[in-house]
């Protein structure tokens, strides 16, 4: 294996997801003093994250899938603020 230049820094996946949550989050904040977007007075990211390799078709697939249908969940899930309150129509 060659070995990058002493000069060459490394980047690792927490690295980069780490600097796009500072960078989204510094956007969303001047955006909300600038532009009157809604105030959002939780945090913006969960705090850590969870690093999977896809390794083949059939996971991508099913990681896609989770993508689409994991929001529609959102009514049941125990962390939303809403969950278990009665809606009214």
């Amino acid at each position: 294996m060659v070995e990058p230049p002493a000069t060459v820094q490394r980047s690792m996946v927490g690295d980069v997801v780490g600097a796009f949550k500072s960078l989204t989050t510094n956007d969303y904040i001047r955006n909300v003093k600038q532009n009157n977007w809604k105030p959002f007075h939780k945090q913006l990211w969960q705090r850590n994250f969870y690093e999977r390799i896809i390794r083949d078709e059939n996971e991508l697939n099913n990681m896609r899938e989770y993508i689409i249908n994991n929001p529609l969940k959102w009514d049941e899930d125990e962390e939303n603020p809403d969950h278990g309150r009665i809606k009214m129509i």
